[in-house]
């Protein structure tokens, strides 16, 4: 038994979920290089975008901040210890404990992320967004890891 994190960026506007990565060791060198990826993948979706609302982990170095900075977002930094201050991301990491993680055991870090995939395709896709409720969902994205 081992505890593994999960980078998860989400959509405040529309509540969409985007997984970036997984690892064991969550570092600075790790954020910064799943930030570029996901910058890389997703660079339509960070245009329409102004802020990054994260918290003060250790795991977020100076370069994961100028990733999002080069792509002309904001970054907003959660006040210590204040859950509420950034809301509608644990929320989710709530609903992915609650709906995924107490009922699947998890063997090993490739089984996460096929988990994890799946249940982000489904989170996207039979939740209603909060900006339009009438409105289809949008495909999931899931930015993967060089081979």
């Amino acid at each position: 038994m081992r505890r593994v994190y999960v980078l998860v960026f989400i959509e405040h506007h529309t509540l969409r979920l985007h997984s970036a990565g997984i690892t064991a060791y969550p570092d600075g060198a790790w954020s910064a290089q799943r930030a570029r990826q996901f910058a890389m993948v997703m660079w339509q979706w960070l245009e329409n975008m102004r802020f990054l609302i994260r918290d003060r982990g250790g795991q977020f170095a100076e370069e994961f901040d100028a990733v999002f900075e080069s792509c002309g977002l904001r970054i907003i930094r959660s006040p210590p210890q204040a859950a509420r201050a950034n809301a509608i991301c644990e929320r989710v990491i709530g609903t992915l404990r609650g709906e995924l993680l107490d009922h699947v055991l998890i063997v090993n870090e490739a089984h996460l992320r096929a988990v994890l995939t799946e249940y982000v395709a489904h989170y996207n896709a039979a939740r209603r967004t909060r900006a339009s409720p009438s409105a289809a969902p949008r495909t999931t994205s899931t930015v993967r890891p060089p081979p």
